[in-house]
């Protein structure tokens, strides 16, 4: 992975996702008592969940809006990363034991170990685990991922501790990357590489794309899976904004330079930059500092 003017630069990172949402006092439960992040701050309409005082997801309280349509563009899953298999099953355990059918699936995907989870609303969760970048595979200038069997059974009673059942707030976890539906994958290419400035990591077709910076097996993805030929989103529960964290201002003026050179519409607060993507998923690029 090369570092060039047309990318994101190598340690660009996953910040905060918003979720708009009608239950606020249920999302936040869900998230702090059973995905077991911490509630940072709460202030009327919108609360700040994640861990070691870093937001990883903002709800917004928005009981005027309803569900989206099956089949819309939006969110397919927020992906939340943690630093240690032991961590991850802390968090399964938990999720599971209190929310048991909000469970969809787990899976190994030869660079990471990952669990599948429906939130109270309708939003996809992912919980998982990097194995160590020594242990990927790229071929062919794209990372081998896989969808292999995992038993969650079989994990949890590797990982799993009397302490950590206790206790399961334990080690670090942050946003690792967000999944999005989209209505059609070369446009969805168009957008987060050839002007965005992601590098593509695999592509599976038309039907799905993985993209990242700096290596990264995936930052973003994007799928048709269920959003195939989907128009621009109305608004709707689910997501609010994707957090896209690079590494200083200069960086963030320079991604913003390259989306009005490809005609693309961004505003800039002074701080970050926002930019919708063609379905009107909204990306914030902001700076690490802030």
């Amino acid at each position: 992975m090369t570092n060039s003017p047309d990318l994101l630069a190598p340690s660009t990172a996953m910040g905060a996702v918003t979720l708009r949402v009608g239950d606020l006092d249920g999302m936040v439960a869900y998230y702090r008592d059973a995905v077991t992040l911490d509630v940072i701050s709460r202030d009327g309409d919108s609360a700040v969940l994640g861990r070691g005082g870093v937001p990883a997801l903002v709800l917004q309280h928005a009981p005027e809006l309803t569900s989206p349509e099956p089949r819309a563009a939006g969110l397919f899953h927020t992906a939340i990363l943690f630093d240690s298999e032991q961590a991850l099953a802390a968090a399964v355990y938990s999720v599971a034991s209190r929310f048991p059918q909000s469970f969809t699936g787990s899976s190994d995907h030869l660079v990471s170990k990952a669990f599948y989870f429906t939130d109270p609303e309708g939003n996809g969760v992912e919980l998982y685990w990097d194995r160590d970048r020594s242990q990927w595979s790229w071929v062919h200038g794209q990372i081998e991922m896989s969808t292999l069997f995992l038993d969650p059974n079989v994990f949890l009673q590797q990982n799993l501790t009397d302490e950590l059942v206790a206790d399961p707030r334990v080690g670090s976890a942050g946003i690792g990357h967000v999944h999005l539906s989209v209505g059609d994958v070369p446009q969805a290419r168009d957008f987060y590489v050839d002007k965005l400035g992601f590098e593509v990591t695999t592509a599976f077709g038309p039907s799905a794309l993985f993209v990242s910076a700096g290596g990264y097996h995936h930052h973003m993805a994007m799928n048709v899976w269920n959003s195939r030929g989907a128009g621009r989103r109305q608004p709707a529960l689910g997501l609010g904004q994707v957090e896209i964290v690079l590494p200083d201002a200069d960086e963030v003026a320079a991604a913003d330079e390259r989306l009005r050179h490809h005609g693309l519409q961004t505003a800039d607060d002074g701080r970050s930059v926002t930019v919708s993507d063609p379905w009107d998923n909204t990306i914030v690029l902001r700076p690490a500092a802030d």
